[in-house]
């Protein structure tokens, strides 16, 4: 269902919930049954989390100019990779 927006003259802008592509030019005010003109609103992007924005427009950035690498990144702290657990039937396998 989305939410199209119709201005009408009594009770002035309107939202009706219908079908997406349902939507006709113009209609009945579902308030007050008078003729209402739909009004053509950008979607509600406010609502969306910044940094699922960001990652979209990086993605659709990256898609015709991808980033050019020209150095190994930056060496942060080090990790400590914890050691491996010993297990004897793991040190009875032969090695290559």
């Amino acid at each position: 269902m989305v939410t199209y927006q119709y201005a009408c003259d009594r009770d002035g802008l309107v939202d009706v919930r219908m079908p997406m592509g349902a939507a006709e030019r113009s209609g009945r005010c579902p308030r007050c049954g008078g003729n209402a003109r739909r009004v053509f609103a950008p979607p509600m992007t406010s609502r969306v989390d910044p940094r699922r924005v960001a990652a979209i427009d990086r993605t659709e950035r990256s898609a015709d100019t991808p980033d050019v690498v020209s150095g190994l990144p930056a060496r942060g702290p080090r990790r400590r990779v914890p050691a491996a657990a010993v297990n004897p039937a793991v040190a009875r396998l032969p090695r290559p």
